[in-house]
């Protein structure tokens, strides 16, 4: 309603969201991981069109969408990250407030890196830093973690709660 009111006043008012300043509690890093392997997944494809034989036209459309796909994949993860670092995350002590850190940063520039270039090493890093940041996620709520291989291309490991 506030919107609608508002929006008499100023033609132009983006509508803000966020998960989740109640706070709602549901946070889960399997998120930050399926974006990360999401991404990598993307640049494979994207490295294997050149072999695909299409014709000018149908390459050029085809990496315009799964480059557009890659970056968003990439910039999810990091948004994910920074929601469960940001309002989530609280380690119990200094050494694994730092490791909290480094794992989330690892993820902001290797996220960059996804989306500036393609890359499969970035890829990979993208997915390694998810994965250290589930494990440290996942101990912060005393759950154990087991490493699992992707049943879908990439088959990549990614690190899963142990429920």
């Amino acid at each position: 309603m506030l919107h609608k009111l508002l929006g008499q006043f100023d033609t132009h008012i983006d509508t803000a969201s966020a998960h989740c300043d109640i706070p709602c509690g549901i946070y889960d890093a399997r998120i930050v991981t399926y974006y990360a392997v999401s991404a990598l997944r993307q640049i494979d494809i994207l490295l294997s069109l050149k072999d695909k034989g299409l014709s000018d036209t149908a390459f050029a459309m085809q990496v315009a969408r799964n480059t557009a796909k890659k970056e968003e994949m990439a910039e999810n993860c990091k948004h994910q990250t920074r929601i469960i670092w940001g309002d989530f995350m609280k380690p119990k002590n200094q050494e694994d407030m730092a490791k909290c850190h480094d794992a989330a940063h690892a993820i902001m520039l290797a996220g960059s890196a996804v989306k500036q270039d393609l890359h499969r090493e970035d890829g990979e890093k993208l997915v390694a830093a998810a994965n250290e940041f589930a494990k440290i996620f996942w101990a912060s709520k005393g759950v154990k973690t087991k490493t699992v291989t992707t049943p879908y291309a990439p088959n990549v490991e990614v690190v899963e709660p142990d429920l």
